[in-house]
């Protein structure tokens, strides 16, 4: 497994990009959010996407360098169409509008359509909460149909993610970012290329059989191969049984159809659909309440005992902000198959075999 800088590999990833068809500007900016996701831990959504998302490009089902329209522009509300743009540059353009909406008036909300693979939802979090807004995102995957409900072992959902980002003065803020799906679909590719293993019941197949084997969901493949999950026999779970299906549920309602982005459902071209809430807390709380109740209610949520000896009871966001600084430190570790792949991708668009030697060398 290679262990790689991560500014080497933003470089890296960034010329690939910039050899498939994108500027350089966004070339970068897509190879910055795709390794943020994996200083964060976040690998499923990080540069194991790389040979995903040139592949969708050069087929045309993504469009480089693309620029929002908006189709409504009310005071508190914005519909958005992201025109099938790359999520990493239609989704800044999109949440910037619905934030300074936000700070204009207090509280707003937007409706994405359109948008290409947006990544990890907890970066529009992050943005929002750098900007003192509280957010709540609801998102779906149109055309990406994984995930059974909840008593089913038909596939009828996306992995149908939700956010919740929560500003704190003066301290890192509290982002819950998780698929509805047991795991994220990405989890599944990582696993299937020698990454971290899925848990034993993410998976279940036609017959209704629990499984963490990711062949349940690509059915055969070669382990240097191409991935396909319209070839699996099987879809994924969602979390907490009823609970996690009926929010997945909600967010394909809400980031989906209310959006116009559309449901997810077979047949339909790949796109994200998002519907996100801004909330301001210096309009919402002029007597500033809010921020230190938070700090002395996450405090207290914080000192219960541990389950375990030597265990440590963690707020939403803590995990990432540890995997950030480690390895930031240290170098982001790739399984073999995930970098065989990225570096297959280079080559095919023109990187010779020198820029990789270098890569792996900074």
């Amino acid at each position: 497994m290679p262990l790689i800088n991560s500014a080497a590999l933003t470089d890296f990833i960034a010329e690939i990009f910039a050899r498939a068809k994108s500027s350089s500007e966004e070339a970068r900016r897509i190879a910055q959010y795709l390794v943020t996701a994996n200083l964060t831990g976040h690998d499923s959504h990080g540069v194991i996407r790389v040979p995903i998302y040139v592949e969708r490009t050069l087929a045309g089902g993504t469009v480089p360098d693309q620029t929002v329209e908006v189709l409504v522009d009310l005071p508190a509300l914005a519909v958005i169409d992201g025109r099938f743009g790359y999520g990493q540059t239609v989704g800044p353009q999109a949440v910037r509008i619905g934030m300074d909406k936000a700070k204009a008036g207090g509280v707003a909300a937007m409706a994405l359509r359109n948008s290409g693979h947006i990544g990890r939802i907890g970066d529009w979090a992050e943005m929002a909460a750098a900007d003192g807004l509280v957010s709540i995102f609801f998102v779906n995957v149109a055309g990406s149909v994984l995930v059974a409900p909840f008593g089913g072992v038909e596939r009828r959902l996306s992995t149908a993610p939700f956010c919740v980002g929560i500003p704190r003065p003066g301290a890192d803020p509290v982002i819950l970012d998780f698929a509805t799906s047991l795991v994220a679909e990405g989890k599944a590719l990582v696993a299937s290329r020698g990454g971290k293993p899925l848990p034993d019941d993410a998976l279940i197949d036609a017959d209704g059989t629990i499984s963490g084997d990711p062949h349940v969901l690509y059915g055969p493949y070669e382990f240097e191969g191409p991935r396909n999950y319209m070839q699996g026999t099987g879809a994924l779970r969602a979390f907490g049984d009823h609970k996690g299906s009926g929010l997945a549920l909600i967010c394909e309602l809400l980031g989906g159809a209310l959006t116009g982005n559309g449901a997810t459902g077979p047949g339909k071209r790949f796109a994200n659909g998002m519907l996100a809430i801004f909330i301001d807390p210096a309009r919402a709380d002029p007597v500033q309440f809010f921020g230190g109740d938070m700090a002395e209610y996450l405090a207290y949520y914080k000192s219960s005992k541990p389950a375990e000896p030597g265990g440590e009871i963690l707020t939403p966001g803590e995990t990432e902000q540890r995997y950030r600084r480690e390895r930031t430190a240290n170098g982001i570790m790739l399984p073999d198959d995930a970098w065989s792949n990225i570096v297959a991708t280079a080559k095919a668009v023109g990187l010779g075999e020198n820029r990789v030697v270098i890569a792996l060398q900074r």
